[in-house]
């Protein structure tokens, strides 16, 4: 198994932001309003967060050096990534659900919520202040630049903050990143848009101040509620919400929240659902060119099938593909799954191919067509959202399973099969539908595809 460097260790001995004991009866109150209006699953989390704001402080020190050490090392709790998915059964299709109403995002001037007065501290104000936020404060005194930015009021900022018993599970061993690291981290944790609960709770990703060099926009954060309640990139979990300042709002969270890592390694570090698919980038030689710094490219979107979906296609198919013989339309196959250059997320989607810029947030129904790697071969993607949900196809029929891996050169979609490339019959274009894969078949789509492809 190959795997590209990963992020430094994060040996803090500095740490973030939650008010102090009044604002937190204040949260909870204001918090609960705000969140009781969500529909569907969202409504069912809300003990969980009531007991959040419960263990805010204690609650974050349970976890232990190996944890911290699994989700610092590859950019997330990889366990956490795939939870609440199951590659081994059938998804439930939510397009036949009612319909729930979407709110748009909130744009303008924060909406507060009753408070005893209203906000008279900016956001850094907030975290320079508490005594939850003394290690965050002290980290962020350390770039002058993002103390401006927190304190200004050009525009209102969320901040994801992380407590001071959250930086107690860092093990006390190990060199202190260097300030370039630490203004990654810090940057990630900040986004220049207001993200109250409620809007947070209806969105699937959150840009941030952070913009990878290989992404070509601002790397996002994915949110969502799985049974331990909202979290943050899978793992981090929200613990207080709506600490509302002058130019902004502060959230806290039970987690650092680390900036991830290549798409190459996430696969890497997943090899209880990858290890088919990163075995056949192996051998076609795939791995190492996406994992490479010599293939620039600003952002892609990788559709990444499970071992379950290798199993679909058969063992005779398999077999075949994973013979010497079958390598070349091995690699052809992978190539399809491969899209440079477009990036597409649940609710966000940003073109760097020239033909666009960006086209997010504000549609709840869409068609594109993504051109892959493979020359002149294109995927049909559907995305429709019915409230808290969203649902992906890939060619009218494969589902993406897990959503928005977030990665620092692109986002992961887990599909639910692999994607076979259309034969044509005339004028028509034939999708494969989920059968057993006849070998004859699978070399009939892919013979006219294995000499004449791109190479990535």
């Amino acid at each position: 198994m190959k795997f590209s460097q990963v992020l430094p260790l994060l040996p803090l001995a500095s740490a973030f932001v939650v008010p102090e004991a009044d604002t937190f009866e204040n949260i909870e109150k204001t918090g609960r309003e705000i969140i009781d209006r969500t529909q569907g699953v969202l409504e069912k989390t809300q003990h969980v967060l009531d007991d959040a704001f419960a263990k805010a402080v204690d609650g974050v020190k349970d976890i232990g050096d190996k944890a911290y050490h699994k989700i610092h090392e590859t950019g997330c709790d990889v366990e956490s990534w795939l939870e609440g998915s199951s590659f081994d059964e059938e998804h439930e299709d939510i397009s036949e659900k009612p319909e729930h109403p979407h709110h748009p995002p909130h744009h303008g001037r924060p909406h507060h919520p009753p408070h005893h007065e209203k906000p008279n501290q900016t956001v850094y104000e907030l975290i320079s202040k508490s005594k939850y936020t003394t290690k965050l404060a002290k980290l962020i005194d350390e770039f002058p630049d993002l103390v401006d930015k927190l304190n200004s009021t050009k525009t209102n900022y969320t901040v994801f903050a992380p407590t001071d018993e959250a930086f107690e599970k860092i093990p006390k061993h190990g060199k202190k990143p260097s300030k370039e690291i630490l203004e990654k981290v810090l940057s990630y944790h900040i986004s220049d848009d207001f993200y109250p609960a409620g809007r947070v709770l209806h969105s699937y990703t959150i840009p941030t101040l952070l913009e990878p060099e290989n992404l070509g926009h601002k790397q996002r954060l994915t949110v969502r509620v799985t049974l331990k309640g909202p979290t943050i990139n899978f793992y981090s979990k929200l613990v207080a919400v709506n600490i509302f300042g002058t130019n902004g709002v502060i959230h806290g969270v039970d987690h650092i929240i680390v900036p991830p890592p290549q798409v190459a390694t996430i696969i890497g570090f997943l090899p209880g659902e990858f290890s088919t698919l990163e075995l056949a980038l192996d051998k076609t030689g795939l791995f190492e060119k996406i994992n490479s710094t010599d293939y620039p490219h600003k952002g892609g979107t990788f559709f990444a099938p499970s071992n379950f979906a290798f199993k679909k296609l058969g063992p005779r198919a398999n077999a075949f593909l994973f013979s010497q013989y079958g390598l070349k339309y091995l690699k052809a196959l992978l190539k399809y799954h491969i899209v440079v250059d477009q990036t597409l997320y649940s609710d966000a989607f940003f073109d760097q191919s020239g033909n666009d810029s960006e086209k997010t947030d504000d549609y709840r129904h869409f068609h594109v067509d993504l051109p892959t790697v493979l020359k002149d071969k294109y995927l049909s993607v559907d995305s429709a959202r019915y409230g808290p949900f969203v649902e992906i196809r890939i060619n009218a029929f494969s589902r993406v399973t897990v959503h928005d891996g977030v990665a620092s050169d692109g986002v992961i979609q887990v599909v639910s099969d692999v994607l076979i490339p259309p034969k044509t019959e005339g004028a028509k274009h034939v999708y494969w539908t989920g059968d057993e894969l006849d070998v004859e078949d699978l070399k009939e789509r892919l013979a006219p595809l294995v000499e004449d492809n791109l190479e990535l």
